[in-house]
């Protein structure tokens, strides 16, 4: 059977992944090997923070909506409880949104669902 090389296509596969290494620290851009592993890496955590960018963005919203409670006289978990039972489907982002951007509506969505005692 003939030898077969595979220099052009191993040359082609370790140039495509120190294209993606470009930008890297010292041998880490340079050298196959490096790249390779710190590449892995990489796209474990971009694979890991995509999911965790949401968490973060959902605890930004209800520290964001808990100061605006506040401000208001209720704690954000009797807001949240009363929204939910007076059926008002609005989520947090939103919540977060007016509270930032129009004060005196949040206020009014306060007052709406605030408990009468």
């Amino acid at each position: 059977m003939a030898r077969v090389k595979g220099g052009t296509v191993t040359r082609r596969r370790h140039k495509k992944l120190l294209k993606q290494a470009e930008g890297y620290y010292g041998a880490k851009s340079r050298l196959f090997r490096k790249a390779n592993e710190q590449v892995m890496k990489s796209l474990q955590y971009a694979y890991r923070d995509r999911r965790q960018r949401k968490r973060d963005f959902r605890r930004l919203w209800i520290t964001r909506i808990n100061a605006a409670c506040r401000l208001n006289g209720i704690r954000y978990n009797e807001f949240i409880h009363a929204l939910s039972e007076r059926g008002i489907e609005i989520n947090r982002k939103q919540l977060s949104e007016m509270a930032i951007h129009d004060p005196e509506a949040f206020k009014m969505l306060v007052d709406s669902v605030r408990p009468t005692s």
